[in-house]
């Protein structure tokens, strides 16, 4: 049985990852800085033992990965910036070599190490080099769009109003994947430490175009549903990180292995955007109310 630390455990990769590890059998400490929360709770009642970390106390970061096995680290730059992102990251690394772990899986981006130019991929990336140089065991996962975000933000407006709102032409594929499989190929990687050592991997379970996706998305939700091409110039208003991103997925492409993955990791039972779509609760989605209203 392993004693993993998990970042993040309270959000979509953490969580998905704790769930995972907690299934197989293993301890999982949940890293948070909110022990309080309801999600929290959720996770400790599934056995999981919740810990206080966060990233700008590297106190709190000895101490909650004193004694264990191995991390699975995530980062974000959503809520803070990517110098923070990269900052914190470094810590969370530092701290992890000295506490002598055995195994360091840290989540980045698909194509985070081709030089994108996307202000996130950058900061993603320059953890992953800090990581490399650690005297700790490594491994980078690096997954390709969420499914999960189709379910919330400015796409879930778009779906109230008959819209699949996505700035991409509708006939550019895109590499996608659920928060559900990020746990469970980490939960695969941390259990198979001497296989996926010194590793990265971007990882994907389907690929779409915003048409096919919009198409499954009105028959999930029993609705006719459309494409709506949204112009990078509208994302670039409310962020230019996420423009650059959209702008490389026009014109790169986030080009992932999916059939190789699905064909090397089976146990991962990785789910296409129709499974994604079918096991959402839509009615409940769609009767939210928007937050900025």
């Amino acid at each position: 049985m392993l004693d993993v630390a998990v970042t993040g455990a309270t959000g979509a990769q953490g969580g998905a990852t704790a769930r995972a590890l907690l299934a197989a059998g293993h301890h999982v400490r949940a890293l948070t800085r909110r022990p309080d929360s309801p999600a929290a709770a959720t996770l400790r009642g599934l056995g999981a033992d919740v810990r206080h970390a966060d990233f700008d106390d590297r106190a709190s970061l000895d101490a909650a990965l004193f004694g264990a096995d191995s991390l699975f680290a995530v980062t974000t730059p959503f809520g803070a910036d990517t110098s923070t992102e990269t900052r914190q990251g470094k810590t969370l690394v530092d701290a992890a070599a000295a506490a002598g772990l055995q195994h360091v899986v840290f989540t980045s981006a698909a194509h985070a190490d081709r030089h994108t130019g996307v202000p996130h991929y950058e900061s993603k990336h320059l953890v992953e080099r800090h990581l490399r140089e650690a005297s700790v065991p490594w491994t980078v996962i690096a997954p390709a769009a969420f499914m999960d975000n189709y379910a919330s933000g400015w796409t879930l407006e778009g779906l109230r109003q008959g819209a699949f709102a996505w700035p991409m032409p509708a006939d550019r594929p895109l590499t996608l994947i659920p928060a559900t499989d990020i746990g469970t190929f980490a939960a695969l990687v941390l259990q198979r430490r001497d296989e996926f050592a010194g590793r990265r991997i971007d990882i994907a379970s389907d690929e779409r175009t915003p048409a096919e996706m919009a198409q499954i998305l009105a028959g999930a939700i029993g609705r006719p549903i459309g494409h709506q091409e949204v112009p990078l110039a509208q994302v670039r208003t409310r962020s230019a990180d996420l423009a650059a991103m959209f702008e490389y997925f026009t014109t790169s492409g986030l080009d992932v292995d999916v059939a190789g993955l699905r064909r090397d990791y089976p146990e991962v039972g990785w789910h296409s955007f129709t499974d994604w779509a079918a096991h959402q609760d839509w009615t409940a989605h769609l009767a939210s109310i928007p937050a900025h209203r």
